[in-house]
């Protein structure tokens, strides 16, 4: 007699035997509605900018950026992040151009708001790194530290110029202490109280993310560890998460998101918001780059990448594969 639940009459593989099984049973599921596509914008340029570490991936034109747009909601992928690139001329140690009315990045909300209206989520980068002289995401003190409050002020600045400019959702990334309820408070003050914080809890100091400094332009020399976070810590995360949602965050998010699966699993067992994660530069870059070598299999590896995130617990993923992944899940459910 058989004792149940022991072999032989316990055979999971039963339930992996067909395609079409497996589908049946998967616990995880990718959908087009849980991407986000990053997207960079380059001021002063007449054709796409391709980015050398990041195959397939450009920094675009005003043009460009709205037919990436198109071809999101056409995908079915609900938000696109924004990510301005200013010209060089432009950037200054305040990052003054991050908070012009015209500046690249505020001209570019409207731009894709006018194209697809509230068929796409419009987020933006509330972050000044892409806008200083030297690199940092704030602004610097006589020490030439980044200061903490004084930059508070700049994306208070900053919040209500995108929200005047249409964004649907901010995404301050910049790991400032206190920044997520000043710019609530700055949002409310103009009469914005719809506009949402997606808040960069977790950001890590992280090595993945050299691809992005060629697509944003970045002046930088040497590195953020002062404010992003320690990669070795937990505890860190989870105070960072308490706070941003004391001050008013709407989503919270763990950057970068494949290294950080075990956070990212911690910080949406312990929250009632949507929890986000970005699939960084690096993190696609390696793919392709393996990929392109022979080494793996490239369309598997992207979904097995995507689907671990979503495993772990992230409602909303930021890659850069986005549009592609939901018209590769829309082909097949079709």
């Amino acid at each position: 007699m058989t004792v149940y639940g022991s072999f032989p009459g316990a055979r999971p593989r039963r339930l992996r035997t067909t395609p079409t099984m497996r589908r049946m049973v998967a616990e995880t599921r990718l959908h087009p509605a849980d991407l986000i596509l990053p997207a960079f914008v380059r001021e002063g340029v007449s054709e796409p900018v391709p980015i050398s570490a990041m195959p397939g991936v450009v920094q675009h034109t005003r043009d460009t950026l709205r037919k990436a747009a198109v071809e999101a909601v056409e995908a079915g992928v609900s938000g696109i992040m924004l990510f301005g690139v200013p010209e060089e001329a432009k950037k200054d140690a305040a990052g003054t151009a991050g908070t012009d009315p015209d500046g690249i990045l505020q001209v570019a909300i409207r731009d894709v708001r006018a194209e697809v209206g509230d068929e796409l989520v419009v987020m933006s980068d509330l972050c000044l790194d892409e806008y200083t002289d030297h690199g940092h995401c704030g602004v610097l003190d006589a020490d030439g530290r980044v200061d903490n409050d004084a930059t508070l002020e700049r994306y208070a600045e900053m919040a209500q110029v995108q929200a005047d400019a249409g964004v649907h959702v901010v995404g301050p990334s910049g790991m400032m202490d206190g920044q997520v309820g000043v710019i609530r408070d700055a949002l409310d003050t103009i009469g914005k109280e719809d506009v949402a914080i997606l808040a960069y809890t977790a950001k890590y100091a992280s090595a993945f993310y050299g691809p992005f400094r060629e697509a944003v332009g970045s002046s930088l020399s040497g590195d953020r560890k002062t404010y992003q976070q320690d990669p070795a810590n937990v505890r860190e995360s989870l105070r960072e998460l308490a706070l941003d949602l004391d001050e008013g965050a709407d989503m919270v998010m763990v950057k970068p998101a494949g290294p950080y699966l075990d956070i990212l699993a911690k910080v949406a067992d312990a929250v009632d918001v949507p929890v986000a994660a970005y699939q960084i530069s690096g993190e696609y870059a390696m793919i392709e780059a393996a990929a392109e070598k022979g080494w793996i299999d490239r369309d598997a590896a992207i979904l097995e990448s995507l689907t671990g995130i979503r495993r772990a617990g992230a409602q909303m993923i930021l890659t850069y594969w986005a549009t592609e992944v939901a018209q590769r899940i829309a082909g097949r459910a079709g």
